[in-house]
C-alpha cells in the first residue's frame, strides 16, 4: 500500500499546492492583461479526445513535474473566464480567494446531507441564506437552501409550489391525483423552467406561455388570457414563473404587478432571478427587481453576478416553511423522524442532493473577507458599462440594437452598409462570430430573437473595460469586411 500512503504524503502535497498555485498565480497575472492568451484556444471536438486519451498508466510518475506539467495543459487548453475579452456566456470570473475555498471544501469532503456530516457548512449556509433573503426584502421568516445550479434550483421551488398550491398531495399521490397543472411563463423564460415541468410529470403544455412587451418582459396585462386559456384546457395553474433577467436579453419582467396578479388569484409567484437578483445589492439599480420581496420562492446564482465558482445557487422561500414541502419524505438511515423544519440543518430534507459540497464556503468567506459592499459595486459596474456600450452601438451606422440593456447583457448585430453580396443577416452573424472567436481575441455568444439572430455579450468579469468593447466592435467590422 506505500502507493496510496505515498498519495496522501502531505510534504508531497505541499509541493504540489505550492507550484499549483505559484502557476496559476502566474496565469491570473498574464490571462487578465490578455497577454497573448486566447480567450478560448480552440480545438475541433474530435481533435480534442485525441489530446486526452483514456490511456491511464499502471504505475505513473507521481513527481512535481509531472502534475504540474498535467495540469499546465489543462489551464491552457480550457477557456478562460478570466480573460478581459470573455463576454461570452453567464459564468463568472471566480475570485481567487473563492477558489481557495473550493480547495479547502474538496479536501475536507464534509457532505451536507445530515449537520454531523457537515457542521461549519451548515451553520455558514444558514448565514449566508439569511443574508441573501435579507437582501431581497424578505422578511425574518423567510429561509432556503443551497443547491447545485439554477437548474435544480428552479425545480426545487417549483416542486415547493406545487404541494403549497395543487390542491392535492402530488408528492404522495403521484401528479395523476388531480387535475393536469401548470405554470404562466413567458417565452423569454430560461428552459429549464419547461424541463422542469415536464419533470414533474406536466407535459408539454405544463408551461403556458405568457406574451411579452416589446423589450421581451412579461406583459401583466396578458396574464389573465393566459389563465383563461390553461384553465380553459382543462389545467389548474398553480405559479407564474417571472424572470429577473432573462438570459437571451436580461429583460427583468415587471414584478410588482405580476405579483398584484399573483395574489388575487392565489398563485405562487415564482422569479427565477439566477443572474439578476444581485441587482438587490446595487443601490442604483435595486428598482429592477422592485416587488421582488412579495415572490414566494426567488433562485439566485452566486456564480453569475457574486464571482463565485459554480455551481452555487439559493433557493430562497419568503416563508421559511415552504422550503421543506418540495422533498417531504423520511429517511430513517439519515433523519430521526421529527418534522423536517425541526431538522432544519439536516440539508437533505430541502434539496435533491444528498453529499452536497460545502458551496456555502466560499460564499461565506469572499462575503467575510472582501465585504459586501464590493458586490454592490461590481453589480453596478456591470450594468452601466452595458449601457455604455450600448450606447455605442446604437449611434454606429454598421451595428443594429436589438434593445436597450436593463441588465449586463447587451444584444447587437452588424448590418455593415447594407449589402454584403447576398448573404443572409442571420447567416452574416453566425459568421462572424466564428471568425472572431477562432481568430482568439474574443469569445461571445449568440441569441434568436423575433428579429433575427443577434450577437450577444454578457459583460459579467470585473477586468473587462470599455476599450475592450470598442476593440470587439473593430474586430467584428474587420471579419465583415472580408466576407
Amino acid at each position: 500500500m506505500a502507493a496510496i500512503d505515498d498519495a496522501y504524503d502531505p510534504e508531497a502535497f505541499r509541493e504540489h499546492g505550492r507550484r499549483l498555485v505559484d502557476g496559476l498565480a502566474d496565469y491570473l497575472h498574464a490571462v487578465r492583461r490578455g497577454d497573448g492568451v486566447a480567450v478560448l484556444p480552440w480545438v475541433d471536438p474530435g481533435r480534442s479526445l485525441e489530446h486526452w486519451p483514456a490511456a491511464f498508466p499502471e504505475r505513473p510518475d507521481p513527481s512535481p513535474d509531472a502534475v504540474q506539467a498535467l495540469l499546465s495543459r489543462v489551464v491552457a487548453e480550457s477557456t478562460h473566464l478570466h480573460h478581459p475579452r470573455f463576454v461570452g456566456h453567464q459564468v463568472t470570473a471566480p475570485l481567487p480567494l473563492a477558489a481557495l475555498a473550493d480547495m479547502v471544501s474538496a479536501l475536507l469532503n464534509n457532505g451536507m446531507a445530515v449537520y454531523e456530516m457537515g457542521p461549519v457548512a451548515t451553520a455558514m449556509e444558514r448565514a449566508v441564506i439569511e443574508w441573501m433573503t435579507a437582501q431581497l426584502g424578505f422578511g425574518p421568516g423567510a429561509g432556503g437552501v443551497l443547491t447545485s445550479g439554477g437548474s435544480v434550483g428552479n425545480l426545487t421551488a417549483l416542486l415547493a409550489a406545487r404541494q403549497a398550491c395543487a390542491g392535492f398531495d402530488a408528492w404522495t399521490d403521484g401528479s395523476h391525483a388531480g387535475p393536469p397543472l401548470a405554470v404562466l411563463a413567458s417565452g423569454q423564460t430560461h428552459y429549464c423552467v419547461q424541463r422542469a415541468v415536464q419533470i414533474m410529470g406536466w407535459g408539454v403544455g405544463g408551461a403556458v406561455a405568457v406574451p411579452v412587451d416589446e423589450r421581451f418582459r412579461m406583459r401583466p396585462d396578458a396574464l389573465e388570457g393566459a389563465l383563461d386559456r390553461a384553465t380553459g384546457s382543462g389545467r389548474r395553474v398553480i405559479a407564474v414563473v417571472a424572470s429577473a433577467a432573462s438570459t437571451s436579453t436580461g429583460a427583468f419582467d415587471p414584478l410588482g404587478p405580476i405579483a398584484d396578479f399573483c395574489e388575487r388569484h392565489g398563485l405562487w409567484l415564482h422569479v427565477d432571478g439566477a443572474h439578476g437578483a444581485a441587482a438587490a445589492l446595487s443601490p442604483k439599480y435595486r428598482g429592477l427587481v422592485d416587488g421582488i420581496a412579495r415572490a414566494n420562492s426567488v433562485v439566485w446564482d452566486a456564480h453569475k453576478m457574486m464571482l463565485m465558482p459554480a455551481l452555487v445557487t439559493a433557493v430562497l422561500f419568503r416563508n421559511d416553511a415552504s422550503s421543506y414541502e418540495a422533498f417531504a419524505q423520511q429517511a430513517s438511515y439519515l433523519f430521526e423522524g421529527r418534522h423536517p423544519s425541526d431538522e432544519w440543518f439536516n440539508g437533505a430534507t430541502r434539496t435533491l442532493e444528498c453529499t452536497k459540497r460545502m458551496m456555502s464556503l466560499k460564499l461565506y468567506v469572499s462575503l467575510s473577507i472582501h465585504g459586501t459592499a464590493m458586490f454592490g459595486d461590481y453589480v453596478t459596474e456591470m450594468f452601466d458599462m452595458a449601457r455604455r456600450f450600448a450606447h455605442r452601438v446604437a449611434y454606429a451606422v454598421d451595428f443594429e440594437l436589438a434593445v436597450e440593456p436593463e441588465a449586463n447583457i447587451v444584444c447587437f448585430r452588424f448590418i455593415g452598409n447594407g449589402s454584403k453580396g447576398g448573404i443572409e443577416l442571420d447567416a452574416l452573424q453566425d459568421e462572424l462570430r466564428s471568425r472572431v472567436i477562432a481568430a482568439g481575441g474574443f469569445y461571445l455568444v449568440r441569441t434568436a430573437l423575433p428579429a433575427g439572430v443577434f450577437l450577444r455579450v454578457t459583460i459579467i468579469n470585473p477586468a473587462t473595460k470599455d476599450a475592450d468593447l470598442i476593440a470587439l466592435l473593430d474586430a467584428i467590422r474587420e471579419a465583415g469586411g472580408t466576407v
